[in-house]
């Protein structure tokens, strides 16, 4: 590719002109080609039969260019943050529409109806591993080439980027191998035939192995700053990906300790915020703990502001002639590209999951004493029973049309996607507080990742609400400076979605009907109970974003229960499918076909 034609590429794409028209106009020609090298190796590695495709152009990239200046460093990233645009819209479709949380409609693609019966073939749009083999080579080519040691003005010119470079090679690992289960582990530049004949002749990898392998390779870089980039957002926060990364290697002490240090960073903690759903102007109706009903908003509450929320997340193109644009709403929702023929719908189990869940509220009495209620369930709105994250976020409406219209009259708004136009977000901040959650759990505090869901993690209520032995063997994990994390700013997680949690006397850490023989006997007993109300908080918080099936097979692995995944997904549409439910008790059918 020359630069004439790398040029009228980036015109032709907003997104690449916004990303480089800062530095483009002042750069010296010979400056220009390393960029036109480095967008080479998505040009020509867009797609293909194999994992790993080479040609000429890629040759004359290694041969003729060298990252040896500060100025290769934004381009080189803005290379790989184009790759992860590509498997964007993939993250979230594949981890919900393999999931218990969505049914597929009559209008569905075919290539979405296979990944939602795990029917899935090699030439299924949704099935292209060079994809990401794309971003991994990209990333293996800046850590092979990168002038590490250059050192200007008493820095290291490269130490930031090589650290983002590192995480984005992690996180790209992350995704391939959940959806593929076992993968070539290439950790060098492939720019040749022969070279890529010799990766995948080697042994395949599989999740544990690649989790190990790279929790070892970003540790180093947890303390590196961000990148200057157009967005600190843009990069993806070193701790919380080994907290993920952690939890999938089963290393529970290492999760808590990477996830609990980003929280609690001096400089720039990590809080949950108060921000909910709230219901309005009560009406007392009778006598009991279910007095009253209440008014609902469906605007949907602000958990997606990029500025607070969003830890990680890729800009997406506004035109498909723009550059990469996120199709998630043609998929999600009824909109003028499918004649509002939505092509999933939220699944049975998806609505009794959310139904189930109490909504309570507590009225001040006094001072010292605070009124229960818990909210009746017998609203005709859509959505409005029980946890009101669903209502938030979904609404049914129809709309006139003739028979001969072509267009849909029943149509169904998710709110989630509307911002999908402009990015794709990967981590939030909920998500990492679960993920503690999860990791203090299975290293035996259960009261305290309870903390997480139903009070808030700031001291006062880890010491009221966790027992002194739990606080003991726990240790520093449960510091939460008061100064910081108040009641002003930390909330439980379910409280999001279900009000007064803190007053809800039905939702607490299970106890045994009868007395076991020992604590840790109880403790034990309270772990997998513990984790399941985590993994349904995980559900209803991250609905339509992508996580589902993960969650699912994360636990199902650490139990070496098959079952616990095949049966909450052969139950999605509320009874259980059996012939679905025998498949995915073969591990096997989780993933998709390597090409």
């Amino acid at each position: 590719m020359n630069m004439n034609i790398l040029s009228k590429k980036i015109s032709e794409k907003p997104v690449l002109r916004q990303l480089l028209a800062p530095l483009w106009g002042k750069m010296p020609a010979g400056q220009k080609g390393v960029v036109v090298a480095v967008f080479t190796l998505f040009f020509t590695l867009s797609s293909c039969s194999d994992m790993l495709e080479t040609d000429s152009s890629m040759i004359e990239f290694a041969e003729d260019n060298q990252l040896n200046s500060a100025r290769d460093t934004v381009f080189s990233l803005m290379g790989v943050v184009r790759g992860i645009q590509t498997i964007a819209d993939r993250t979230f479709i594949l981890g919900d529409i393999r999931s218990d949380q969505v049914v597929v409609t009559n209008s569905a693609t075919p290539a979405i109806k296979q990944l939602a019966n795990f029917e899935v073939d090699t030439d299924n749009p949704y099935n292209k591993v060079s994809d990401y083999y794309a971003i991994i080579n990209n990333c293996n080519y800046y850590i092979e080439n990168a002038d590490t040691a250059l050192v200007k003005l008493g820095k290291k010119v490269f130490e930031k980027e090589f650290a983002a470079i590192k995480t984005y090679r992690a996180w790209t690992y992350l995704q391939l191998v959940k959806n593929y289960g076992n993968v070539p582990l290439v950790l060098k530049p492939v720019l040749t035939e022969a070279e890529a004949a010799a990766e995948m002749s080697k042994p395949y990898s599989d999740i544990n192995s690649i989790c190990n392998y790279f929790i070892d390779d970003i540790k180093p870089y947890v303390d590196t700053e961000y990148p200057a980039i157009t967005s600190s957002k843009y990069s993806i926060p070193v701790r919380v990906l080994l907290g993920e990364l952690c939890l999938w290697a089963g290393r529970y002490n290492e999760a808590a300790q990477y996830l609990h240090e980003y929280l609690t960073m001096k400089n720039k903690p990590v809080r949950t915020g108060i921000s909910s759903k709230q219901v309005s102007n009560l009406t007392k109706v009778g006598t009991g703990d279910i007095r009253y009903t209440a008014d609902f908003s469906r605007t949907a509450y602000s958990i997606y502001d990029n500025s607070t929320e969003m830890l990680f997340y890729v800009p997406m193109a506004s035109y498909d002639y723009a550059g990469v644009k996120s199709e998630i709403s043609s998929v999600y929702e009824s909109v003028l590209a499918n004649n509002y023929y939505t092509q999933i719908e939220p699944s049975q189990a998806l609505k009794d999951l959310s139904y189930k869940q109490n909504y309570v509220y507590c009225l001040e009495a006094s001072q010292t004493e605070r009124d229960t209620i818990y909210l009746g369930k017998g609203r005709s709105f859509e959505f409005s029973n029980g946890d009101l994250r669903l209502y938030s976020t979904l609404y049914h409406d129809t709309q006139s049309v003739d028979e001969a219209s072509p267009f849909s009259r029943e149509c169904l708004t998710n709110y989630k996607t509307s911002y999908t136009s402009s990015m794709i977000w990967f981590y939030r901040v909920q998500q990492v507080y679960l993920m503690y959650a999860e990791a203090l759990n299975r290293l035996g505090y259960p009261e305290a990742a309870m903390c997480v869901l139903k009070y808030g993690l700031r001291n006062q209520n880890i010491e009221r609400y966790v027992s002194e032995k739990e606080r003991e063997k726990a240790g520093s994990l449960l510091d939460f400076d008061d100064e910081v994390f108040t009641k002003d700013n930390t909330m439980g997680v379910h409280g999001r979605g279900c009000g007064d949690v803190d007053c809800d006397k039905n939702y607490c850490v299970p106890q045994p009907t009868s007395e076991l023989a020992s604590y840790e006997d109880t403790v034990q007993y309270q772990i997998p109970l513990v984790e399941q109300m985590i993994i349904d908080e995980y559900a209803l918080e991250f609905t339509f974003e992508g996580k589902r099936f993960y969650d699912l097979m994360r636990v199902a692995l650490r139990r070496n229960d098959p079952a616990y995944l095949a049966d909450a997904i052969a139950k999605r549409n509320g009874t259980l499918d059996e012939t679905l439910r025998s498949k995915l008790m073969d591990k096997n059918n989780w993933y998709l076909p390597l090409k």
